[in-house]
This record gives structure tokens, sequence and C-alpha cells, in this order.
């Protein structure tokens, strides 16, 4: 035990982190990371920072106060790089592997070699005053990233300094979560390496894309969720699987001819009817389910390309291990399972807003006004409804996840 941690501070830290172990996606493990260090140390706010090549790059954030605002869901994906030096608090942490805790952050003095940035608070009207930064050390001693704490609030909710003891019992957590984030950042690179493999083959599939697609997925499913009464801790549980199993959603074109995949114009009937193999192909990868997210992912490849009114594809088939399988009428309306038709409407709204080799992208609000015309006819109503009222979100994501 590390001396001045209570038995039972301990005993919870290890529970909390068996719990994290179980979390496949790494922005669901980093939000739970998160969370927990905050109640912990009774903090508003905080950010976490992973290390990639070389510089810092924010992951995740959270921030109650901004979060009771209507827009607030948007800052959690600000895109924020930071080097590894004594320039900023979070780089100096990460140079020098030892954690920092700042009584106000508009008052270092000349003293110290870092600074604090305002140019977030400025821009989000919040006043940062307390901050607690530890490092996330991985196996063999490895830094993997940095975690911020902000604000430290007393029994009255009041922005006060952070304790000795928070210092302390947020380092000891950090170290346990490091593990759990290692873990879980590694299992996204893996689904991005199967995604290379795709874009290989179709230019479309791009790691972009389907990071886009997926953060989409999952903050159109939250806000639906919310709107229709689903329990908190059930959404959490569906946006740990939703994510990765969106980022799938095409993965069966990898068995598609490079002939189809690349050809600039519309495809002839016959080409058409090979191209919806790709929805059977990807839901066959999934078959042998063994968890909720097989599931998940087999739903979304072979539904992704229904439609509302019943004019998508493949439709009623009956069995999709059928070496002669056939197309069958298209489902309709609510027969099309939910997270397809948020997947659905996630990968158009980016298709169509992003440059491609063969085609330009749409001015935003043509793309907009497509999406509100085919509102009941190729997308679900009440989605496309959730979709223009977090929009300020969506367009945060695009900008976060956008084409390099």
């Amino acid at each position: 035990m590390v001396s001045g941690l209570t038995k039972n501070r301990v005993a919870a830290i290890l529970k909390i982190t068996e719990d994290l172990n179980r979390i496949k996606d790494i922005d669901s493990l980093l939000d739970r990371v998160l969370l927990e260090a905050r109640r912990f140390s009774r903090a508003d706010a905080g950010s976490i920072y992973l290390l990639e090549n070389r510089k810092l790059r924010i992951n995740y954030v959270q921030n109650d106060t901004l979060m009771r605002k209507e827009s607030g869901v948007k800052f959690l994906y600000q895109n924020h790089e930071i080097a590894v030096n004594d320039k900023s608090m979070a780089g100096y942490v990460a140079m020098t592997r030892k954690p920092l805790i700042i009584a106000d952050a508009y008052s270092l003095g000349d003293a110290v070699p870092y600074g604090f940035n305002r140019s977030f608070d400025e821009t989000a009207a919040y006043r940062t005053r307390s901050v607690l930064t530890v490092p996330l050390m991985a196996s063999q001693n490895r830094l993997i990233g940095v975690m911020q704490i902000i604000n430290a609030l007393d029994e009255n909710g009041q922005t006060v300094p952070f304790r000795g003891d928070d210092e302390l019992v947020v380092a000891y957590f950090a170290n346990h979560a490091a593990g759990s984030i290692e873990k879980a950042k590694m299992t996204r690179e893996i689904i991005l390496r199967m995604i290379g493999i795709a874009e290989l083959r179709d230019p479309e599939e791009t790691g972009a894309h389907v990071n886009r697609v997926g953060a989409y997925s999952i903050e159109i499913y939250s806000r639906w969720a919310a709107n229709h009464g689903v329990p908190e801790g059930e959404i959490k549980n569906v946006r740990d699987i939703l994510r990765i199993a969106a980022m799938l959603h095409d993965v069966g074109k990898v068995a598609i001819s490079d002939t189809l995949l690349k050809k600039r114009g519309p495809l002839d009937p016959g080409e058409f009817m090979q191209m919806q193999k790709h929805v059977i192909l990807g839901a066959r990868l999934f078959r042998n389910s063994t968890s909720d997210w097989d599931d998940m992912a087999a739903e979304i490849a072979l539904n992704h390309h229904e439609k509302w009114d019943g004019s998508g594809y493949p439709g009623k088939v009956d069995d999709v291990s059928a070496d002669d399988w056939q197309p069958g009428p298209g489902k309709k309306g609510e027969e099309i399972p939910l997270f397809a038709r948020i997947v659905a409407l996630s990968d158009v709204y980016d298709a169509l807003s992003s440059q491609r080799a063969y085609k330009e992208c749409w001015a935003e609000e043509k793309v907009l006004d497509y999406i509100r015309g085919q509102r009941g006819r190729q997308f679900d109503p009440d989605l496309v409804d959730v979709f223009l009222s977090i929009y300020d979100v969506i367009r945060a994501i695009k900008e976060k996840y956008g084409d390099n």
C-alpha cells in the first residue's frame, strides 16, 4: 500500500481498476478514468492528454460547468497539442514525470518556467483556478500521457486549492489506470489497422472517416437515448461498443473488386449487385458471436444501407451465410435496427461533406439541405431531428478528426 492511503481508498481504486479492464473503447475508458479521478478530488473539470508522435494530444475532456450549458458537449472534441517541454504545466509533468499542484493558474509568478494558456477559458467563458496534473505511466516506466484535473470544489461548490492527499490519491489511481489505457489504445490501433487494409482497396474508407462516423454515432445515440429516457448506465455501456462497431460498418468492402470500389461514375445493375455483397460479407465476419459487440457490429454492417422508406439494401435476407443469398424486400422504418439507422445517417453526412479522389465535398448547407430533404425517406425522422439539434457537436467532431 502507498503510504498515506487508507485501506478503503486502496480497495476502491483496485475495484475501479477491475471495472476499467472490462471497457473496450479507448474513449469510453478515458471518460471513466477522468470521471473517477475527478470524484476522488471533487473536481469540476479535467483533461487527458495521450502521447502521440512525441507530443501531448488532448484526447478527452470533461467539464461539469460547461456541460450545464446548451453547447457544452462540443468542447469535449477540442483539438489541441502540447510539446513535451517546460513551457506548459502538462508538458512539464510529461518531461519531469512528477505530479504538479497549482493553486491558481492565473498567478504562477516568475519562479516557474511553465505558463498557462488562457485561450480555452476565453473561448468557453470559463475560469481555471486550481490544477492538479499527474503523469500516466504504463509498463516498463513508459509515459503514455498526462491527466490534468481542474478546479477542486468544497462542500459549497466553491473552487479551492487541491490538497496534498488529492495528489497522492489521483497519482496512485493514474498509475493503475495507465495499464488499462495502454491496452485500450492498442485495441483502437488494431481496429485502425483493419481499416487501413480496407483503405488500400477503397479510397473512401480512411481512418479519419471511420473515426468521425464512430464519434457522430455515439453523440447521436446519446442525445436520442436521453430524449427517450434511457438510463445513464445503459447509455454508457452502449457508447462503449457502438463506436467500434460503427467504425467497422464497411469492413466487408475488403472483399469487393478494385474495379468497383475505384470506379468513377455510376455502377450498372450487375456491378451494383456485386457492391451490395459488402454488407453481407461484413455481417459474416461477426456471425460467430461471442459478445454484444459482435452482435452490434454484424447488425450495423448488414443494415447501414437500408432506408427508412424501404428502398435500401440488402433487404430481408433469410440467411447471410448462404452462398446463393438474394436481396429481399427492403426493411422499412423501425424494422431497421436503431444502431444501423444511426450509422447510416452518420456515414452519409460524412461522405457528402468530405472530399474524395473522385468528387469534391459538398458545401455544408447543401449537405444539411439534403439530410433535411431525406427526413422520413432515407433517414429516420427522429434521428434527423437529433442530428440537427447537436449540429455544433457534429462540427466539432469533424474539425477534430479532419482528413490529414
